[in-house]
């Protein structure tokens, strides 16, 4: 029984797993089959009824076709619900709206004009479904107003700065841009207008054409801009209304000579597409595209593009691949990555909450689950395509290189390249070294450019306008001084010839002006300020104003004194002053000091700092003296007999002028009586009247006035301009500093005298009068001053009979004294040798005192010279008493002192005398 149920348990467990693995089998196999296939619907808005549609759909297919091709394991597929807007605003936005409302696709691919997809980019926004579009290039639509529009495109704004390049690379200072009147034209002249004016290019005149314009509406407005003298034109507009446009232009003459058009990519984009008729009008137009890299990818695409093309519309022939098609391509392929990453697994709209009062279809469409995801997943995308680089930032198509094309024959040819970094290069170097080179805009480095009327000369850009008044230039007709402006008349032809300086100028500048003038004066005439309230002037190229020419004098010199010339009397004078004044004060500081002075070394830093300062002035004076005697030598001096316009009309001078001109009211305004102004029409009447002094009242008047009144050529002469010489007055702060700081120094030099002498001078001794102390501190002053460094340094000074220092005290030696400067050689030397203290008193500094001689029988000592200045009064020789100051002792008067009886000096009055140590 037991085992009976065992086996019904393990029976029933085999079932209930079989059944278990049965039902999980087919449950993975319905998910698996679920997952592989999930469609995601997307809607494609455009205009299916122009070539560009066409052209855009068929490559949004293939892309579709390649994609899946190469990604079979994707779970995800594009399902596409295509609408035709028929390039109607309107139509675009109610195809969106049924795409978004009704059909609730995840994405819209389209549409394929910026003033459609102004419209329909709301409704994607308020949705959130991505509008991605590749033709709305107008930087009027901006992905940060407006986060869920995605330009798959680049930014018209970003060829403005290639377009500015041209313009400079040929110094076109005007340019009129010529553009469509609806979002897509307007949008991108503000950014024209900026890169223009960036480079000093003028926009007198903006032309705009209605989307909707008929012929006779263009050729009016090309009419108007042939009167105009600007002949650089910039045409931003879709191929449609620009082939119409250069077909309108050619008929009227505006695509001949002396023209330059230069195309936005909106023409040269689709340049392809357009029929050869328009094509034929566009000769010598250039352009600017997006640069697309030639790759075996992008050959082998196009050959099956043209095939599959052909297949379906076999009407449509020499429609050829442009940047818009590989656009479509690339966008196609950029939607399905970020489909596949995001997973649309249980997608869907979120229902609004309707009433059933709702007046639009606005009010009841719901919101995208997925939609932020898929945007993000779409901004996140980056890879290479066809067209290049796919790579969204904020929001659009990053911007590349442009190349300038050349509309020559039945299709284009490249003349260049406009990188962002490097500006126009001929060449495309594919390595990016824009770090390492600067940013041209050399017509250089362009090609050979055709321009219109078959010319390979750039344009100058302006031509003076064929209707309107034309120009009209004066110049004033002068009788004389035919060298600025002549004036001839034919009378067989009747007509003038104007040449001259100025004419010259006039049409040199006329030639290189990037316009045309109006009313005009080329000539000599003179700007003036009542004048510029009628006429505007250029910026003179010569000097103007109202010159006075006299006759000259030439002041050169002819003496052999010239070399005084150069300073005035009182300049010597002074110099000569301070000359003796500066000698004077450095004897004074230097006397006591410096046993050269006596000599010419200088010692005394009062001396230096006076002497250095004197120096200063002697090289200022030295060099100013040479610069003024060259000029004397070698400049000619001629000096004008007036030098003020005022010294004229005080004396009643005659004065010429020139016929005609207006400087005749300018003098009678100065002053001047009419009767003493003359005309001259030439240089040779102004020369005769100036050499001969002529009045053009005859010889008569001339002999009436020397007759009562002398010859009065002195008297003219007189007027002199100032002298050439250096006066004081130049060079006296020079004088003032020399003469102050010697003073100083001087007054430092006293100061310090006296107060190093105050104890001698001030020692209280009634039978010293003030005039006898005064002459005790002038002979003090004529000592030297044996504390100087300079006394010191020099030791011992041998000569003859005299007084000798040694550490700033003084000895007295015999005549036969010739020893050396150290101490220890005295005794071997001297017979006797007094040493005086500094107060007078016996001093044996050297341990000797009074050195005697063994030799000698008798001491003796020599007395020679001067002795310390102290009260010196009396000396006694041989028994006989000496009255007087011992400063009156000479080198020839000696006198031997026994030591006995110089002892006896001892007790008389002078202090100063020591006495013998026996």
């Amino acid at each position: 029984m037991m085992k009976m149920n065992q086996t019904k348990i393990v029976f029933s467990l085999l079932v209930f797993s079989l059944f278990i693995r049965i039902f999980l089998n087919s449950n993975i196999t319905v998910v698996a089959q679920n997952t592989t296939i999930i469609p995601v619907k997307v809607g494609v808005v455009l205009d299916l009824d122009a070539l560009g549609g066409l052209m855009s759909l068929s490559c949004i297919n293939m892309s579709l076709s390649d994609f899946y091709a190469s990604h079979r394991n994707y779970t995800t597929r594009l399902n596409l619900h295509v609408r035709n807007s028929k390039g109607d605003v309107v139509g675009a936005a109610s195809s969106a709206l049924d795409l978004i409302k009704n059909m609730e696709v995840q994405a819209i691919i389209g549409p394929d004009t910026s003033m459609e997809a102004d419209f329909v980019i709301d409704l994607g926004n308020k949705a959130q479904v991505p509008i991605i579009s590749f033709f709305s290039t107008s930087p009027s639509l901006s992905s940060i107003q407006t986060p869920y529009f995605i330009r798959a495109a680049q930014n018209d704004s970003t060829q403005v700065k290639a377009i500015s390049a041209i313009v400079q690379a040929y110094g076109w200072r005007e340019a009129v841009p010529i553009y469509v009147d609806n979002a897509y034209g307007s949008g991108v002249i503000p950014y024209l207008m900026d890169a223009l004016q960036e480079i000093d290019t003028r926009v007198p005149y903006r032309s705009i054409i209605s989307p909707s314009a008929t012929d006779d509406q263009i050729t009016e407005e090309l009419y108007k801009l042939m009167t105009m003298q600007t002949r650089v034109f910039i045409v931003h507009m879709l191929p449609s209304l620009g082939s119409r446009l250069f077909s309108k232009a050619k008929e009227i003459g505006m695509m001949s000579q002396d023209y330059v058009w230069i195309m936005t990519d909106g023409i040269t984009g689709q340049i392809n597409s357009v029929e050869s008729s328009a094509l034929d009008a566009m000769q010598g137009v250039l352009g600017v595209r997006p640069y697309v890299p030639i790759t075996q990818e992008l050959q082998n695409f196009t050959r099956r593009w043209q095939a599959a093309f052909h297949q379906e519309n076999p009407n449509i022939i020499n429609l050829q691949m442009n940047i818009f098609g590989l656009w479509a391509y690339d966008t196609t392929s950029a939607l399905a990555m970020a489909v596949e990453k995001v997973g649309f697994a249980n997608s869907s709209f979120l229902k609004a909450n309707s009433s059933q009062n709702a007046s639009t279809d606005l009010e009841s469409f719901g919101v995208s689950q997925r939609g932020p995801m898929l945007r993000q997943a779409l901004l996140d995308t980056n890879f290479t395509g066809l067209s290049g680089e796919f790579q969204l930032i904020d929001g659009q198509l990053q911007s590349s290189n442009f190349e300038i094309i050349n509309v020559v024959g039945n299709g284009v040819k490249r003349v260049g390249f406009w990188k962002p970094g490097n500006g126009i290069e001929r060449d495309l170097n594919l390595v990016n070294n824009s770090s390492s080179m600067t940013y041209s805009v050399s017509e250089g480095n362009l090609g050979t450019i055709i321009w219109p009327g078959d010319s390979t000369s750039p344009p100058k850009g302006w031509v003076i306008p064929t209707s309107g008044k034309k120009l009209r230039v004066g110049v004033p007709v002068k009788a004389g001084f035919s060298e600025f402006v002549k004036v001839t008349r034919d009378p067989s032809t009747n007509t003038t010839t104007v040449t001259g300086y100025c004419i010259d100028v006039f049409n040199t500048v006329m030639a290189s002006l990037p316009y045309a003038n109006f009313d005009a004066v080329a000539g000599d005439t003179t700007i003036r300020a009542n004048r510029t309230s009628y006429v505007d002037f250029t910026m003179p190229y010569t000097e103007s104003g109202v010159s006075m020419i006299v006759p000259i004098r030439d002041q050169r010199s002819k003496n052999a004194w010239v070399f005084l010339k150069p300073l005035t009397r009182d300049l010597w004078v002074t110099t000569g002053c301070f000359f003796i004044f500066i000698g004077f004060v450095i004897w004074l500081l230097e006397h006591r000091v410096n046993d050269d002075f006596r000599g010419e070394k200088v010692v005394s830093n009062l001396a230096r700092f006076v002497l250095i300062l004197w120096i200063f002035v002697v090289l200022i004076l030295s060099s100013s003296y040479t610069a003024s005697l060259t000029s004397l030598l070698t400049v000619q001096q001629l000096q004008p007999t007036v030098t003020d316009v005022s010294v004229l009309i005080k004396k009643g001078e005659y004065v010429g002028y020139q016929t005609g001109s207006f400087v005749y009211g300018m003098l009678v305004k100065m002053g001047f009586d009419h009767s003493k102004l003359r005309d001259y029409s030439s240089a040779d009447e102004l020369d005769a009247a100036l050499s001969k002094g002529s009045t053009n009242e005859g010889d008569k008047m001339g002999q009436f006035e020397r007759a009562w009144f002398g010859d009065q050529s002195t008297c003219s002469n007189s007027s002199t301009v100032s002298s050439d010489s250096l006066g004081v007055e130049s060079f006296w702060g020079l004088f003032l500093i020399a003469g102050l700081a010697s003073i100083l120094a001087l007054i430092t030099f006293v100061l310090l005298f006296l107060y190093e002498h105050r104890k001698e001078f001030m020692k209280p001794n009634p039978n010293l009068s003030f005039w006898r102390r005064l002459i005790m501190v002038t002979r003090r002053y004529d000592e030297k001053d044996f504390s100087c460094k300079t006394f010191r340094k020099s030791g011992f000074h041998d000569r003859g009979d005299d007084i000798y220092a040694m550490d700033g005290r003084l000895v007295a030696a015999s005549q036969n004294n010739n020893f050396a400067q150290s101490p220890s050689s005295f005794s071997q030397h001297t017979d006797r040798i007094i040493y005086y203290g500094d107060e007078g008193t016996p001093s044996s500094d050297y341990g000797h005192g009074l050195i005697q001689n063994e030799q000698a029988h008798e001491d003796i000592v020599s007395i020679v010279g001067l002795v310390p200045p102290h009260n010196r009064e009396v000396c006694r020789t041989l028994g006989t008493t000496y009255a007087g100051d011992l400063d009156q002792f000479n080198q020839e008067d000696e006198h031997i002192v026994s030591t006995s009886e110089f002892a006896t000096l001892n007790n008389l009055e002078n202090p100063r005398i020591t006495r013998t140590i026996n």
